[in-house]
């Protein structure tokens, strides 16, 4: 039977406890960042809304409550300090390790000793995991029970988003600490710190307030970072014997600022959403300062080209069609050209969607379409619109009734090309901007048009379907409806064309105007002249009127046709040019 020790006097083996290397004094020699780390919560500096009494993080460093911990932080905002303070505060046994270098055979070597420990009555342990979010789920797996049942304190450091980089039952078994970067008074505060204190510079070097202004932006709230430089800075100016440090030697020793940015971590998602959103909101300058910083730190070019054909359609779309084409060959540049060159190219793209005019009708557009085809609306394809390029697909009816557009001069004919359950539905809703309002003025005429409406008509079923109704049913395409309402028929003349739509117009209600489809679009639009030879949409002389209760299939705007119809060109027409596309 296992006994685990229980009845041991020996001390436990700590040989494969991984020890807590770099948590004891600093040597002499040390980084300047590493001899500045502070003693006590006393001399840490910043994250106040941590420190109030009480509050978790006190807590966990004097070691009144055996709490489990993830701080989450970006780089130099006090993650290991806090660690230090942590290994040096109680007499719990303390153990390091990093996720770069353990392994689960390490983790589970630690919880081992460490249960051993508790039930022989030794001290509890905290372990510290750096860079968790490198640990793999199975490794992270192995620390559950362990911190279930409080086998060890688990203090975890991380600088990516631990929801997307911790698995859940970790993280509920913590509490989750958020550290914030560093505002500038708390850098130069430390920085002056570090000058004067024996642990730093001790007065060996003054700081110019100019060189300090310098350091302090350049940290961009890194502490670490800024001591670094500083560190840098003093070698300097004493390697030159000078007792202080100016601007020019500040410079020298450090010209590039912290970028706040990790291509797979937190940074990148907001810097990435603060880009996109700043084009969307117009503004030239905010966008190319995001690009700059995604470029500066190393993003891949393509992707920053990825977002921007994107927003070509998604934000800009029929506003300005000609922004998908200048993002799309910003994307072919970078392809072609690649850095540095091509962050020209970038930059006049981004340029190019910040100050185009903005549409998201193509977004919507396609969203309601998509809602509706997961919710089961769409019948079957409409039997007129079916494939007859193959052998035998005459004999199933696919085709038949077809209207070849180009056979009419206005190049749009009268059709049901939906399914019949979404005859009336207006997906596509143009706004007033940009190229756009010309579409939005088009579009109307050509809906009419297709759908065999008048102007009253058109605007009552987009006002049904707008307040979710049922589409107002065009007769003139449905297999059980009259052949014709509000719609003159095909063998009618254009004067009587006229006083049906007149009879529409006084059926409707006084003051409403309904303009015939074959005289004009109801909009002030130019009259269209009635075609007399092609296949149209049957409203010319000439044509055949459509039976009433004819049958048409799934919808289809007339079935069998005449032999010498114009119809039945109309369908030969639309074979011989594209044999039915499918």
């Amino acid at each position: 039977m296992e006994t685990d020790g229980l009845f041991s006097l020996a001390q436990p083996d700590l040989s494969t406890v991984v020890p807590a290397a770099g948590f004891g004094a600093p040597a002499a020699d040390a980084p300047l960042p590493v001899r500045m780390r502070p003693t006590d919560l006393d001399e840490l500096v910043g994250q106040q809304h941590l420190l109030a009494p009480g509050a978790p993080l006190r807590q966990l460093v004097t070691g009144s409550s055996p709490m489990s911990v993830i701080l989450w932080g970006p780089p130099g905002t006090g993650k290991t300090t806090i660690a230090h303070l942590v290994a040096h505060a109680t007499d719990r046994k303390f153990v390091a390790m990093s996720a770069l270098t353990a392994g689960v055979k390490d983790v589970r070597a630690v919880i081992d000793t460490a249960r051993r420990q508790r039930r022989s009555g030794g001290p509890p342990t905290v372990l510290f995991i750096d860079e968790v979010h490198r640990f793999s789920k199975t490794q992270q797996d192995s620390l559950l029970a362990a911190v279930e049942d409080r086998t060890v304190t688990l203090l975890a450091a991380t600088t990516e988003n631990p929801y997307f980089s911790v698995i859940s039952p970790l993280l509920s078994r913590c509490v989750l600490l958020t550290l914030q970067a560093l505002e500038e008074d708390d850098v130069r505060g430390l920085i002056r710190r570090a000058v004067s204190d024996q642990r730093g510079l001790g007065g060996a070097v003054m700081l110019t307030p100019e060189a300090e202004d310098h350091l302090v932006r350049l940290a961009a709230g890194d502490v670490r970072k800024a001591l670094t430089a500083l560190e840098a800075a003093a070698g300097s100016a004493i390697a030159q014997g000078a007792t202080r440090i100016d601007l020019a030697t500040a410079e020298r020793a450090v010209d590039v600022a912290a970028v706040r940015y990790d291509r797979d971590g937190d940074a990148h998602y907001d810097v990435t959403s603060a880009f996109i959103k700043s084009m969307r909101g117009s503004d030239p300058d905010a966008a190319l300062h995001y690009l700059a910083r995604m470029l500066v730190a190393g993003e891949d070019p393509r992707f920053i080209a990825r977002r921007i054909v994107i927003f070509a359609s998604e934000d800009v779309g029929m506003a300005d069609p000609q922004a998908l084409v200048v993002a799309t060959a910003a994307a072919q540049a970078v392809q072609l050209i690649g850095l540095p060159e091509a962050q020209l190219n970038l930059a006049q793209a981004v340029v190019h969607m910040a100050t185009a005019p903005k549409s998201n009708s193509v977004t919507t557009a396609l969203g309601a379409a998509m809602a509706d085809v997961r919710a089961g609306r769409g019948g079957p394809v409409p039997i007129h619109l079916r494939d007859a390029h193959y052998s035998g697909a005459r004999g199933l009816g696919h085709g038949r009734g077809y209207r070849y557009p180009h056979d009419d001069p206005r190049g749009v004919v009268r059709q049901q090309y939906v399914p019949d359950d979404l005859v009336g539905t207006d997906y596509y809703r143009p706004t007033e901007h940009g190229s756009e309002r010309a579409v939005g003025e088009r579009v109307p005429r050509l809906r009419r048009i297709v759908r065999g409406l008048t102007s009253r008509t058109a605007s009552a079923g987009g006002a049904d379907r707008a307040a979710g109704g049922a589409p107002v049913p065009d007769a003139s395409q449905s297999s059980a409806a009259p052949a014709s309402v509000g719609v003159p028929a095909a063998s009618a003349s254009v004067e009587d064309v006229g006083a049906s739509a007149a009879s529409v117009s006084a059926e409707g209600g006084a003051g409403a105007a309904a303009v015939p489809v074959s005289a004009g679009d109801g909009d002030g639009a130019p009259a269209v002249p009635v075609p007399t030879g092609g296949g149209g949409d049957g409203a010319g002389p000439g044509g055949a009127t459509n039976p009433p209760g004819a049958a048409t299939g799934s919808g289809a705007a007339a079935a069998g046709p005449g032999a010498d119809s114009d119809e039945k060109r109309s369908d030969q027409s639309g074979d011989a040019a594209g044999k039915e596309q499918p």
